[in-house]
């Protein structure tokens, strides 16, 4: 049966890695493995990134939330306390390093199975 049609037409098309050239080509999601079990893997790794990719942008608004206003000065007239360029620079580099690592944590809970 062809079923490129109709894969193109969904709204999400699922192909078997089993299955036709054609019809692997044309889907969202190829599943390498011939079971209905991965189509379940798949949308919960789907479901993972997801909330990996929020919880990033939640650290990063967090991040810059706080240490904008410290480098521009806001708090150097009631507190003290400010940023020099070199401390801004390296919690910059720090917010980088911590969302990529948040990143790299989804591979440890969906690594590669059998």
């Amino acid at each position: 049966v062809n079923d490129v049609a109709a894969l193109a037409q969904a709204d999400v098309g699922v192909a078997m890695g089993s299955g036709t050239d054609a019809a692997g080509d044309v889907a969202d999601v190829v599943l390498m493995r011939g079971t209905l079990e991965s189509l379940v893997d798949a949308i919960d790794l789907s479901r993972a990134t997801l909330n990996r990719a929020h919880q990033n942008v939640a650290w990063a608004f967090g991040y810059n939330l706080i240490a904008l206003p410290l480098a521009a000065g806001v708090f150097m007239h009631p507190m003290g306390l400010v940023l020099t360029p070199t401390i801004a620079g390296a919690m910059m580099g720090l917010s980088s390093v911590s969302v990529v690592s948040n990143s790299l944590l989804l591979g440890y809970t969906y690594g590669r199975r059998p």
